[in-house]
């Protein structure tokens, strides 16, 4: 019995000294996870750390316009002969959402007063509706490459994208004009819920027709000309596009079932700041220096004007 009992101590013992030394560790952990919590709290509370956060979107955002635009006038001034290419439209589009996005950042604490209120929803949600067509030009631009390549007709592409475009603006419209007239959370929440349903469309369409036009280029013979960077090109920006459409389209879904991710309010710098430069800013950085490459001036045959 006395083996027993002196094994029952050993084991007694060592146990409470385990216990006591994790102890600390977990209020070590616990004071940590307090302490980032407060932090992310006074930023947001931060009337100062508001404005720098909407100041610092501001310039990122204007940065990227400044690019898109530079970059419209170097195209400008290579193929002057042709008129309002996909490719300048893309550019100028691009152009305009982050114009818009750093004018809005600018003086959010103006738009936030604005009412009636639907107008500040109009101002912070058009930009996104542009956005998805400025990216939808370059999955209708694939789509065309890809049907060509395998002698399809191409047709019904352009009036299919613009069908299509003219739908989500009208039903987005009819939605902004039911919340004016009767602003009830429910028609807010349905806006929303529609705009992630267009951002997850516009994912798949990047998925679709990006992974069909990577598959085709690995099937090209190795020594085609310019077949490795265009696989690069294709892969890197369809990569990009369904990443920032997807994470588009969960966060929003968030925002709509959770307060504490509401990004239409001034108290969350933190989140308009990590939600904007993950699905605006970086992949438009990145996309505008992957088509930085300017058109030839002459043999052109990848090259199509917006009829």
């Amino acid at each position: 019995m006395r083996p027993s009992s002196v094994g029952d101590m050993t084991s007694s013992s060592s146990s409470s000294s385990s216990s006591s030394s994790s102890s600390p560790l977990a209020v070590v952990v616990a004071y940590k996870l307090t302490e980032a919590s407060n932090w992310w709290n006074d930023v947001n509370e931060s009337p100062l750390w508001q404005d720098r956060i909407f100041h610092l979107l501001t310039a990122l955002y204007a940065a990227v316009a400044t690019v898109a635009l530079i970059q419209l006038v170097r195209i400008q001034l290579r193929v002057p002969e042709y008129g309002w290419t996909t490719q300048k439209v893309f550019h100028f589009l691009n152009f305009v959402v982050n114009g818009v996005r750093a004018f809005v950042f600018g003086f959010r604490r103006d738009v936030q007063k604005l009412q009636p209120e639907i107008a500040q929803h109009i101002l912070l949600d058009m930009p996104s509706l542009v956005f998805f067509t400025t990216y939808a030009l370059l999955v209708l631009f694939w789509a065309e490459i890809y049907y060509q390549a395998r002698a399809v007709s191409t047709d019904g592409l352009r009036p299919s994208f613009l069908s299509i475009n003219a739908v989500i603006y009208v039903i987005q419209i009819a939605l902004w004009l039911v919340s004016w007239w009767k602003p009830i959370r429910l028609v807010v929440i349905l806006s929303k819920i529609f705009f992630a349903g267009v951002s997850l469309f516009a994912a798949l369409g990047f998925l679709l027709y990006g992974g069909r036009l990577f598959l085709m280029l690995q099937r090209f013979p190795v020594e085609s000309k310019g077949r490795r960077k265009k696989l690069q090109e294709v892969g890197y920006v369809t990569t990009i596009c369904f990443s920032c459409f997807l994470i588009r389209c969960i966060m929003v879904c968030f925002n709509v079932f959770d307060k504490a991710a509401d990004l239409d309010v001034l108290d969350h710098p933190i989140l308009n700041l990590i939600y904007y430069v993950l699905v605006e800013i970086l992949p438009s950085s990145l996309v505008l220096f992957i088509l930085r490459k300017l058109p030839p001036k002459r043999g052109i045959t990848q090259y199509h004007p917006i009829r």
